[in-house]
């Protein structure tokens, strides 16, 4: 995805789901689909399968609202942010949350006060 003279450009991706839990599919199979696209291997697409669900498990909060996910694709990366609207409640990661999304990719950060997740998954080479 390199523009002219070699600098990188970025590609932006929303989708935007009904906050139910039936939708936390739909946002798993876009974000594998884009994976899929930029040439990341069956680990790296089934680690990101794995950190959408928790980032709709942190988000999720049984009431009425949306998602909104935004993906950023670059050359060798995957940028997913996942927020919640309305706020409501602010989200928690427990320890196994937060265990499991470190293993899954290379950055995870939570914004409680904003209902907003953040992980990125670079692509190995």
């Amino acid at each position: 995805m390199s523009g002219p003279y070699g600098v990188e450009q970025v590609e932006e991706i929303k989708l935007t789901v009904p906050a139910l839990v039936t939708y936390s599919r739909v946002a798993r199979l876009a974000v594998t689909g884009l994976a899929s696209r930029m040439g990341f291997s069956y680990d790296e697409i089934e680690d990101l399968r794995i950190a959408v669900a928790e980032m709709c498990g942190l988000l999720l909060d049984n009431r009425t609202g949306r998602l909104t996910f935004r993906c950023l694709l670059t050359d060798d990366a995957l940028e997913v942010e996942a927020s919640r609207t309305p706020v409501g409640e602010p989200p928690v990661a427990s320890d196994l949350s937060r265990q499991i999304l470190l293993a899954v990719v290379d950055v995870f950060e939570i914004f409680p006060e904003e209902a907003r997740v953040r992980v990125i998954k670079r692509r190995q080479d």
